[in-house]
């Protein structure tokens, strides 16, 4: 016996169902129509912030430096293969190029152990007895992001990625608190989970992304849009070879006391010291 026209469309609906018949909250391609994009917004908004609260974080410690930047010993080896593709091919500058630049970067790969420990003890300092405070948070990269993650998985405490989809993939450390690795589709929103909860900034040397966050944090300050982060810009010598604070000062673009927005540190006991006094708490 064939089905009748009823059970040929029950059929098909089970089987294959067209598009307006699907669940709107499980049509995957209307969700992503551009018309919905106020949608996702929210919706990437809510879900960090409900997944922290339960989490129990009540406060945060933004770390941000290269993804480039790796430890010392991977610094060094790249430097031995750069040496060496050098003296293979020694009338090519773009080896030499390379060398110069790998130089460069065994200097600054001392940050890479500066931002483990500076998580470490920020991370065993303050979550103690159950309390999720000053909870480091990162862009969830390789480089100095994972020293900030590794320090914290080195005491056996969390620490959270804000990971987000690129062109080129960027795929999260493995030192991240799994429950707290996020992934983010607009920089906006991202960037608005760096700051809900943050205490402090703690910028390592890096290059774009880096300033970028750096700056906009600056911008809030300056604007009094908040007042409850502290900058800290580790490696004075890099940050003032880097940018020329003063010359903006002297073209009147910002004021001399706009420079009291941000602090120097070399030491991960430095910068630690300089966030716990700025926020009233024991750094010990």
């Amino acid at each position: 016996m064939g089905l009748d026209s009823s059970d040929q469309t029950s059929q098909q609906q089970s089987d294959n169902p067209p598009a307006s018949y699907i669940l709107a909250h499980k049509d995957t391609e209307f969700l992503e129509r551009d018309e919905l994009r106020p949608m996702r917004i929210g919706l990437e908004l809510l879900k960090p912030e409900l997944i922290q609260r339960e989490e129990g974080i009540r406060s945060t410690i933004v770390v941000f430096g290269s993804a480039r930047l790796h430890e010392p010993a991977a610094a060094k080896q790249t430097l031995h293969e750069a040496e060496a593709e050098a003296a293979r091919m020694p009338h090519d500058p773009a080896c030499r190029q390379h060398v110069a630049i790998a130089k460069r970067q065994l200097d600054l790969a001392k940050y890479y152990d500066v931002a483990r420990e500076f998580s470490r003890v920020v991370s065993s300092t303050c979550q103690i007895d159950g309390h999720c405070d000053y909870v480091v948070v990162t862009g969830g990269g390789p480089g100095i992001m994972e020293a900030a993650n590794r320090g914290a998985a080195d005491v056996s405490a969390k620490s959270i990625g804000l990971n987000i989809t690129l062109p080129h993939e960027q795929h999260s450390n493995p030192y991240i608190t799994p429950a707290l690795n996020f992934q983010f589709r607009y920089f906006a929103i991202r960037k608005m989970h760096f700051l809900i909860r943050a205490k402090a900034l703690v910028a390592f040397p890096g290059g774009f992304g880096t300033l970028d966050e750096l700056f906009e944090t600056l911008t809030l300050l300056q604007t009094g849009k908040t007042e409850s982060v502290v900058v800290i810009l580790v490696g004075r010598d890099f940050w003032e070879r880097l940018i020329n604070w003063q010359l903006l000062v002297d073209c009147g673009l910002i004021t001399q006391q706009d420079l009291q927005l941000f602090h120097y540190a070399e030491t991960a006991l430095e910068a630690w010291d300089l966030i716990a006094r700025h926020n009233g708490v024991s750094s010990t």
